[in-house]
Order: C-alpha cells, then sequence, then structure tokens
C-alpha cells in the first residue's frame, strides 16, 4: 500500500493533485484545505496517502499533515461516512476545528458540512469522541503565500464549489458575496465562508 508520496507536482486544483514519482503520474484527492498548503506546479509536494482499494477501483486520498490523515481515517471507521464524504468533512472544517466540534458533540456545527445528516453527525461523535486527542494534533503547516490577485483565488474557489454539487451561478454568487467578509487571497476562508453561503 501506498503511504507517502515524494514527487514533482505536475498539476493542482482545489481537490486533487497529480504527483510525478520516478517517472509515475498519481493521482490524488486532496481536501479543499491542504491546497492552500501545497507549493507551485513543478516544485517537490509531500503527502501522506491513505491508500483505499474496492473491487473497481484503487484511490489515492492525500494529507498535508499525519494528523489530517489519522483523522480521515478514524472518520472512515463511522458507519455511512465513506471516503469521498470524509474528505468534504475535512474540507468543510479545518482539522482542530472537526475533532472540536466532534469531542464537543457540536452535532449543529457538523450538519453544516454537505452530506452529513443529523444521524450521520450524531454517529461521528457517538463512535469518535473518545477516540480523538485533540491535544495530539499539531498545528496546521503554515499556508503557501496567497498570490497578489484576487481573480484566481475566487475562481478555484468557485470550481472547488461547483465540485460540491453546487451550479456555476450559484458557486459565483456564494463567492462574491463571502469575499466581501473574507481576506480577498485567503483561499480556506474564502471557501468556508462561500460554502455555507451556497448551501
Amino acid at each position: 500500500m501506498i503511504a507517502y508520496l515524494r514527487g514533482a507536482l505536475l498539476e493542482k486544483h482545489p481537490n486533487s493533485v497529480i504527483v510525478e514519482a520516478n517517472g509515475v503520474g498519481y493521482e490524488v484527492t486532496i481536501p479543499v484545505s491542504a491546497y492552500s498548503s501545497l507549493p507551485d506546479r513543478g516544485a517537490e509536494v509531500r503527502l501522506h496517502i491513505h491508500t483505499h482499494v474496492r473491487e473497481d477501483a484503487l484511490a489515492l486520498f492525500g494529507f498535508v499533515s499525519q494528523s489530517d490523515k489519522a483523522l480521515f481515517e478514524k472518520l472512515i471507521t463511522v458507519s455511512g461516512i465513506g471516503p469521498k464524504l470524509a474528505v468534504t468533512a475535512l474540507s468543510g472544517l479545518a482539522a482542530p476545528d472537526l475533532t472540536a466540534a466532534i469531542r464537543s458533540g457540536a452535532i449543529e456545527q457538523l450538519v453544516r458540512i454537505p452530506g452529513v445528516g443529523k444521524k450521520t453527525a450524531e454517529r461521528m461523535v457517538l463512535e469518535l469522541r473518545d477516540k480523538l486527542d485533540l491535544a495530539g494534533l499539531p498545528p496546521r503547516p503554515d499556508a503557501a503565500p496567497a498570490k497578489p490577485s484576487f481573480e484566481p483565488v475566487e475562481e478555484d474557489v468557485i470550481s472547488a464549489l461547483m465540485n460540491f454539487g453546487a451550479a456555476r451561478s450559484a458557486a459565483e454568487a456564494a463567492a462574491t458575496k463571502a469575499k466581501s467578509a473574507a481576506e480577498p487571497n485567503d483561499f480556506d476562508a474564502l471557501f468556508r465562508r462561500a460554502l455555507k453561503l451556497v448551501r
């Protein structure tokens, strides 16, 4: 199983990357929250990998930190949560915030994550509350410097929202509303605000 990947970043999108290692390009699904921590295309990238094997597919899920990977792997042990929903959860809330919400039983915060209903949120709390060690989560690595132009960041947010099922018009409206309340070059903050507005 692939557990770690280091190589050149060939392509990067808000929810996936292609990493070339020893002449092989690996497509890796990432949480949207990891996007701003990635280097520029062509630079070396290092990702902690969870390899998910099914009868009909083999999928790689990548994380900037080991703690994000560990939280992802705990999430997929919950009944009703598969890898895609676990990535969505880590995209909607930063790992420390998601861990805090689970430990404190903040159902109302968890149900704001797209795809997480009340029953799923309750199962997350019931099954994971005593298994998560908030103090053991190291701080997230510093984000890569923001690009000076706002437009590419806004376009990335719109693309990410569309990947979550929003229509382009709704995604554009949410991104426009979100940018007035968030730092214009902060992808994470802009995306999270827009994600709440598009629902």
